[in-house]
This record gives structure tokens, sequence and C-alpha cells, in this order.
């Protein structure tokens, strides 16, 4: 097995330099280091990870807590966080916490406890606990989707990075009331989530610009899950005066809604219009097709490393706030004719933005 000496001899430079290539702890002119990369190549030398770890105080491996791995939203997410890592040389540690605070302070602790230079994470609705830890143990640390709950006249104590949800929300709901719906029924999210409250901020402010009333009823909670969204959906399907529309707040509650609705033998578009916060690989094979509003995961995922590292490179810098916008996708659901293309949120159909 070749070593940092046998790189350096073929090299012909020395194993300091060798080092300094492979830990980037100092500028090494182009031409030397492509000399160090191509040794490494030929003689296939693997570094010592463990080795350098000690030397650097750096694992180079990020941990990641994200709930509901299975959610192929997260699933994006999760895709464009391992891509980020590996282009710049970092692995993955990843836990689920459930949703849990209890849980997910625990995970987030047992991921410290690796030594993970940094972390990324997708906070539960109740964050105070996790929150205390990684500030009392000075974690670098990215959250990612669901946005602190942080005063208007404060500074984020931590970098975040999450999709626009409001202006979203509004645009789906001025298509539907566009379509001629006064009474559009929402399933939203898990109470406490900032998604949530963002989405139900949209959905308000979607009625206000067609001068439709705010009616409480209107709105249920389906927790963010399946299962929930089908009760959720039920509930509305059940008032005196049940919705002509649906939105729901998330691809799990779809789910669950379109369940609700094949139960009371009720079609879309035909009996409800529908639409839905979150795409997903399927939503095109459903018939009718969904309409939806489609989130970046991937870019959301990367972008989130891309904090991180920075955090890691400079831990006094201002933390940082990014919003990535989303895409309205114009399927069938909604009501409207079979549409093939999809348009960007910021230039689809005029509509309100928040």
């Amino acid at each position: 097995m070749a070593t940092m000496a046998d790189v350096a001899r073929h090299a012909g430079v020395s194993v300091a330099t060798v080092s300094h290539v492979l830990n980037d702890t100092r500028t090494v002119r182009p031409a030397t280091r492509q000399a160090v990369l191509d040794a490494i190549d030929v003689l296939g030398y693997t570094p010592n990870t463990l080795a350098r770890s000690l030397v650097t105080a750096r694992t180079r491996s990020i941990g990641l807590a994200v709930s509901a791995i299975s959610n192929p939203y997260f699933t994006e997410i999760l895709q464009g966080v391992e891509a980020g890592a590996l282009e710049h040389g970092y692995s993955l540690l990843i836990a689920d916490p459930h949703d849990d605070p209890e849980h997910e302070r625990k995970v987030v602790q047992l991921l410290h406890e690796r030594r993970v230079d940094g972390m990324i994470v997708a906070p539960s609705a109740d964050p105070g606990a996790l929150v205390a830890y990684l500030t009392r143990h000075d974690v670098p640390t990215v959250f990612l989707d669901r946005l602190l709950d942080t005063p208007s006249d404060s500074t984020p104590r931590f970098d975040q990075v999450c999709a626009e949800n409001a202006e979203p929300m509004a645009r789906l709901m001025a298509h539907l009331t566009a379509l001629g719906h006064k009474r559009v029924g929402l399933v939203a999210g898990r109470p406490g989530l900032s998604t949530t409250a963002e989405r139900i901020a949209g959905y308000r402010i979607g009625l206000a610009s067609a001068g439709l009333p705010h009616d409480e009823r209107l709105v249920a909670h389906g927790d963010s899950e399946s299962e929930g969204g089908e009760r959720a959906t039920t509930a509305l399907l059940s008032l005196a005066a049940p919705p002509t529309a649906l939105v729901t707040a998330n691809n799990a509650m779809t789910i669950g809604a379109l369940r609700a609705l094949r139960e009371r033998d009720l079609t879309v578009p035909d009996d409800l219009a529908l639409c839905c916060f979150d795409d997903f690989a399927w939503a095109d094979l459903f018939s009718p097709r969904l309409t939806a509003i489609a989130q970046p995961g991937r870019d959301i995922g990367a972008q989130a490393v891309r904090l991180l590292l920075d955090r890691l490179a400079d831990p006094d810098r201002p933390t940082r706030t990014v919003r990535l916008p989303c895409t309205f996708v114009h399927r069938e659901s909604c009501g409207c004719a079979d549409r093939e293309h999809s348009e960007n949120s910021r230039q689809a159909e005029k509509g309100p933005v928040s």
C-alpha cells in the first residue's frame, strides 16, 4: 500500500507539501498541487482519515438530522446534502429525529459525540432543547426547511435555508379562486413548524387578494402525515358547507387526502378541485395529474452544505438565512385542461405575492 512518502517521492516534493495538498492547510502552486494529485492517482494512495483528523482536529464529516427520510421531499434534500458533501470531501452521518423534541436532542448529541465537524438539521416544532444543546457546545449548525422563530428585531443564531412558502401558497390560491372557487379548504401541516405557519399565511393572503373572507372552519391540521391528512380531509368534507377545492400543504397529506376522497367516492376535479404543496416523482402518474408547487429539495440540501462549510471556514461571519424559489407545476387536478409545461413561480400566471 502506497504511503505519503511514496507520493512525495513520485511527485518530487516534500511530505509536508503532500500533507498541505491533502488537508488544504496551505496554498500550494497549481502545478505542484497537480503533480501531487497525479502521483496519488498513479500510486492509488488512500489517505489515512483517522490520522488526518488527529492532526487537523477535523473529521471531515457532517451530521444530518432529518425526520421522515422516507418522504420523497426529504430524500431529495438528502441527495443534495450528500452530493455537496462529497464534492468537498466530506462524509455524512445520518439520523432520524422522528419529529420528537426529546429524541431530536438525543440523536444530535450522538452525532456530536461522533465528532462531526458540523451539523445540518431540520428542527422539530419544539426545538428548545436542541437549540440549547447546540448553543452550549458551540456546534456549527445549519437549519434547513424549517426556520427557527426569531424576533423581527433580532439576528438568527444559526444559518438557515428553506424554500419560499407564503408566496407559492398564495399563488395556488390565486389560481383556484380565479377558477371561481369561493370555499377553498386547507389541509395544513404540524402546528409549530415555520413551514406550516408560512403556508397558512399564504393561504390567507390568497383569500384576501380574491376578496374572500377567512373561515377558520376551512383549515384543518393534518400534522404533516398521511393519516393526519386523511383525517383532516374527512373533517373538511363533513362540514355543512364543504369546500369545493382543496389545498394540501405537503405530499404526505396529499396521499391522505386522496385516500379520504376515494372512500367517499369523490373524484378530482369533477367533485373537488385539488392542488398540493410539494411535487413528487409520481404526481403526474395520478389520474388526474396533480397540480403542485415543486420545492427545490436538492438545491436546499446543497445550499445547506455551502452555508456550513462557510461557517467552518469563518466561525465569526454573520449568520445568513437563504430562501429559494419554488416552481408552479400546472396539471389537471385543479380542473384546468392538461398543460404539459411548468412555470417558475415568479414568472407563472399573475398572482399575489407575500
